[in-house]
């Protein structure tokens, strides 16, 4: 392999699986070209996602968003990449959740690695009650049987808010 071959990416040399496009132009600006844009996730999310931790006040450049837009995608198809190598050499075609928080602890990625594994056991918790709600819908109630009911959407805020100030 030659040089070129490698991603290096914050200190971790890898094998380059990954060819993704710049956001950039040849005028330095991704706005003005839409195939420097294809590969990459959507500057509104990119956008969104930033404010999301700001104060209500504060303003993101668009040059702000296009770097973390870069580094983002850069980062998910560092991971993935590393992912699908593991499934490649165990001769599966599908890269899972548990995929991505291994190819995060192989990276050195530990602290997004337990973070990515305790949301992957929510959201699996949530896919089998979701399932197991919709299963006692089909079915007519016994007699004694309580539904119970449960906002998902608070939930989730609940958790993500105890996540934010280091509480599991």
């Amino acid at each position: 392999m030659n040089r070129e071959d490698f991603i290096n990416f914050s200190g971790f040399t890898q094998p380059g699986r990954i060819s993704l496009p710049r956001a950039t132009s040849s005028t330095g600006s991704a706005s003005g070209d839409s195939s420097a844009q294809e590969g990459l996730l959507p500057i509104a999310n990119i956008g969104r996602i930033m404010k999301e931790v700001l104060p209500p006040e504060a303003k993101v450049s668009k040059r702000a968003k296009e770097t973390i837009q870069e580094c983002a995608t850069e980062f998910i198809g560092f991971v993935t990449g590393e992912a699908s190598e593991r499934c490649r050499r165990e001769r599966r075609k599908t890269v899972n959740g548990d995929d991505i928080c291994h190819a995060m602890r192989s990276l050195g990625l530990d602290h997004y690695a337990g973070a990515m594994h305790r949301y992957l056991q929510r959201y699996r918790e949530g896919e089998e009650l979701a399932a197991a709600l919709n299963n006692r819908r089909r079915s007519p109630p016994l007699a004694g049987d309580d539904m119970i009911q449960i906002d998902v959407t608070a939930e989730l805020s609940i958790s993500r808010g105890h996540e934010k100030h280091g509480r599991n």
